[in-house]
């Protein structure tokens, strides 16, 4: 009977043939430049899949920067949508194009962002004292507490530990810019850091340290 029939399994638009599969997207594209979510929806999980395992994790191979790639590369199609209404091919190679230029720049992305937590723990390093930092600390949370540490801090106290540690500038350097003389520059440096350590001290007092 036709109640026991078994589900038909849903047909992809990678299933139709290629005039068939055009015609499904462009009459998507129309929709969704129409404002259309759910057009936009179909386009996304028909070719989302096959991005993410064909181009941006095997550029990546990260997880997490291929999943934000991805919604990089698909918020530029929702971005050029009217540009796109006159294509006459697949915006597949488009979309390949796109996402493997948002990978570069994800790629470049992390990169600065571990060398800032990197340089996050070169700071906290000296102001520990005798305390030893956890064996897997979590770099996120901690570049997460200095940054709003270094909110705390004057401007140019902030400024002189950006310098220093996040833009990796000499001294010298650092006090050209900040228009100091490198003697004053020095003792500024170590105000900052002398300030930043009260501020850290007081984020982890002993109680928090034993519940953490």
């Amino acid at each position: 009977s036709p109640n026991c029939a078994r589900p038909l399994r849903r047909v992809m638009p990678s299933d139709l043939p290629d005039d068939a599969r055009l015609s499904w997207e462009r009459a998507c594209l129309a929709r969704a430049r129409a404002g259309d979510r759910e057009a936009f929806s179909e386009l996304y999980r028909a070719y989302a899949p096959r991005l993410y395992q064909r181009v941006l994790l095997p550029k990546l191979g990260e997880r997490q920067a291929a999943e934000d790639a991805l919604a990089e590369s698909f918020r530029s199609l929702l971005e050029q949508l009217p540009n796109l209404e006159s294509e006459t091919q697949s915006i597949w190679p488009w979309l390949v194009r796109v996402a493997s230029n948002k990978a570069t720049d994800v790629f470049r992305r992390y990169q600065r962002t571990r060398r800032a937590v990197a340089n996050c723990e070169r700071l906290l390093l000296p102001l520990l004292g005798s305390a030893e930092p956890e064996p897997n600390p979590d770099r996120e949370r901690l570049a997460q507490v200095v940054m709003r540490l270094m909110a705390e801090l004057s401007p140019r106290q902030r400024q002189a530990i950006e310098l220093r540690f996040f833009e990796e500038c000499s001294r010298q350097e650092c006090a050209e810019r900040m228009q100091l003389k490198l003697g004053t520059f020095d003792v500024l440096l170590l105000r900052s850091l002398r300030a930043f350590r009260a501020l850290w001290e007081l984020q982890f007092t002993p109680s928090e340290r034993s519940a953490s």
